[in-house]
């Protein structure tokens, strides 16, 4: 049974760091492409990262500030929140496809999620 489990939310101030994690389980995370998408209340979910084989791709938004990794071992997919804004705030959810498609922003193409985490990025 696949499933993915996110964790590593929080309340965090401006400027702060958070790290999620995203938990592998039933399939090996390392042949799928998997990515990190986000959805603020009243705004439709929209991919900040994913992560092929080593290749790595980021929304312009997170680009220099968020950072994808994996640990194979732990099949584990980490995403790594530097310089937070209020913006970044959202729930945050990971997916899994067993494809690829350059178009790894748009939620349609993964066919796994997790429950999401709720990142809140105040003062």
């Amino acid at each position: 049974q696949v499933q993915l489990v996110e964790s590593g939310g929080g309340l965090v101030q401006p400027g702060g760091s958070l790290r999620l994690s995203c938990a592998a389980s039933g399939f090996p995370s390392a042949y799928y492409t998997i990515g990190w998408f986000r959805q603020a209340p009243g705004k439709e979910r929209e991919g900040v990262s994913c992560m092929r084989s080593s290749r790595t791709y980021y929304a312009d938004s997170v680009k220099g500030r968020f950072t994808i990794s994996r640990d194979n071992a732990k099949n584990t997919v980490y995403l790594q929140m530097n310089s937070l804004k209020p913006e970044d705030t959202a729930v945050y959810y990971c997916a899994a496809d067993i494809t690829w498609t350059s178009i790894w922003y748009r939620p349609g193409e993964y066919d796994y999620w997790g429950q999401g985490t709720q990142v809140t990025v105040s003062s």
